[in-house]
């Protein structure tokens, strides 16, 4: 062992040394980790290229149809009013219709952002900005097309008008209530509350349709443990929430679980109602059976409305684990393209099928039939269960 000074002084000059090696390489590895990044996304076939080849002439319009739910035609009319209306706008790096584009894809498709990334060769944080952009675009939409075309409801709706099992018995009837279960990502405190009937934590939505399979109102994010009669007597209560009030005269049709009181018109009940009963079983054998048949089938439109938003936007039946007031915002989102497709498509695929067929969308308990709460028997109700006795002597008397 040298113990001299000069010893001494190389065994410093050494571990000096082996400190700024150690140092390189330390630089090195942090360059090549976080100053130097390959390209990730280096395809050159961009996601603006790709919508603007489905745009195209040339393309086979399906196409546009089975990627963004809506035809081109419709397509362009949406991105013109978000844009004109709405406040939607390009930036420096990417278009309005590719912005629009990633949020359809994503609702028709409930597509994971990795798989959008690579489609539209964006970052990840790129597609979750714009998702939320237009999101937030076609929801403040959704204040102008989600209510009735008139407030006091003065034309008699033409599918009751032109069709002689429901004229002129429902004249005044102006629409259908129901509620529907959206399934719902919450925190697991919270999941209890969140818990519907299949067992699974779900947001109930009582929405109101007209008989032209366009959503009036709703209102979205209650527990899926909340009763349709709560939410349904928070709505018509609250003057802040624009509930369309059924003018005097004028009245709603509701399921067994609704109060059947002035202005809403439920079915008798203890005996059969909903569409699958009278298909499966025998013709009605009674007047009250005969009434419920009539009534289920004029009902069945907030069905059939329910049926297409989801056979449409499969984001409504599984939905990504995003906070929660955004799964709010995307059912609201949803509801509002169903009412802007059908104001504007001449033919939609999922609407026509739906006007052809009753039975398109229906899901319902059988077990719902007999439900009802003790509200339904107060006095409000006795003008209404005249009315539902006149329509269905009517009915019996055709």
């Amino acid at each position: 062992m040298d113990d001299s000074p000069e010893g001494e002084n190389n065994d410093k000059e050494e571990e000096e040394y082996w400190q700024i090696v150690g140092v390189a390489q330390a630089a090195i590895a942090y360059q090549a980790i976080y100053s130097y990044k390959e390209p990730c996304m280096t395809y050159s076939f961009t996601g603006n290229e790709w919508i603007e080849e489905l745009m195209s002439k040339d393309a086979n319009p399906i196409r546009c149809y089975q990627m963004f739910r809506m035809d081109r035609i419709v397509f362009n009319s949406l991105m013109h009013d978000l844009v004109t209306t709405y406040g939607l706008k390009g930036s420096r790096n990417i278009d309005v219709i590719e912005m629009l584009g990633i949020f359809l894809l994503i609702l028709g498709h409930v597509i994971g952002n990795r798989l959008v990334q690579e489609r539209f060769q964006r970052s990840g944080e790129t597609i979750s900005r714009y998702f939320n952009f237009v999101l937030g675009k076609v929801y403040a939409m959704g204040k102008d097309l989600i209510q009735p075309s008139d407030r006091q409801f003065r034309e008699v709706p033409e599918k009751i008008r032109n069709n002689r099992r429901f004229y002129p018995y429902f004249k005044d009837c102006i629409g259908a209530i129901d509620g529907t279960n959206i399934p719902a990502v919450v925190r697991s405190h919270d999941q209890i509350r969140f818990i519907g009937r299949k067992g699974t934590p779900t947001q109930n939505v009582l929405a109101v349709c007209n008989f032209n399979m366009e959503f009036i109102y709703v209102w979205a994010g209650w527990e899926g443990q909340a009763h349709d009669t709560c939410i349904f007597y928070e709505s018509i209560g609250r003057h802040d929430l624009q509930f369309p009030h059924p003018p005097l005269g004028k009245y709603y049709l509701v399921d067994a679980g609704y109060p059947n009181r002035i202005g809403y018109l439920g079915p008798y009940k203890e005996v059969r109602y909903h569409l699958p009963e009278f298909q499966q079983g025998p013709t009605p054998t009674s007047y009250r059976e005969i009434f419920n048949r009539a009534h289920s089938s004029l009902r069945s439109e907030i069905e059939r409305a329910f049926g297409v938003l989801k056979k449409k936007w499969k984001i409504l039946k599984q939905m990504p684990s995003y906070p929660f007031e955004k799964q709010v915002k995307i059912v609201i989102a949803a509801m509002t393209l169903h009412n802007y497709i059908r104001k504007n498509a001449v033919n939609d695929t999922h609407f026509t099928r739906a006007d052809l067929d009753l039975d398109y969308g229906y899901s319902v308990n059988l077990n719902d039939v007999n439900e009802g709460t003790s509200a339904s028997n107060d006095d409000l109700s006795s003008d209404m269960e005249r009315l539902r006795d006149r329509i269905t002597m009517s009915l019996v008397n055709i």
